[in-house]
């Protein structure tokens, strides 16, 4: 079984709760909005420390460390495809950023053409209203935003 470990920041603002989320990176994401973000995170690869696993996927794919903050465990979430993510969520009402330096990953890329290229595992992300990501969140995260 796959699993992963992320970070969800959450902010009051005017219009309720934010929370901040990444749109994934690479060609098979590219123009698609709705079920295309995430919260950042990453494999944990039998890694034991998920939240030590958290902190570091979101520094490599934000391009900052997360926020220095009293994180909480929501919970592990199962996805229709079986794997699972285990969120830990703090208030950040501080956090911002700039611009998005995520790592990359190497794919061939048009298919079948033999042509390795690098793409950003996330290509932007921002603060959005509770309940629009809940439009915009993979489905399998959505229960995270529950909790909150």
């Amino acid at each position: 079984m796959r699993s992963s470990a992320g970070i969800l920041l959450h902010r009051p603002a005017p219009s309720g709760v934010e929370v901040f989320i990444a749109h994934m990176g690479g060609p098979f994401w590219a123009g698609k909005h709705e079920r295309a973000w995430s919260i950042p995170k990453g494999e944990t690869d039998g890694d034991t420390d998920l939240l030590g696993v958290a902190l570091r996927e979101f520094a490599e794919e934000i391009g900052v460390p997360a926020p220095a903050l009293d994180y909480r465990e929501l919970g592990t979430f199962r996805y229709s495809s079986g794997k699972v993510v285990t969120v830990f969520a703090a208030e950040a009402p501080g956090f911002e950023i700039d611009e998005v330096r995520s790592n990359t990953f190497q794919l061939e890329w048009p298919p079948r053409s033999g042509r390795m290229r690098a793409f950003p595992e996330v290509d932007a992300a921002r603060w959005v209203p509770l309940e629009e990501a809940r439009r915009l969140l993979v489905a399998g995260q959505v229960p995270a935003l529950e909790l909150l």
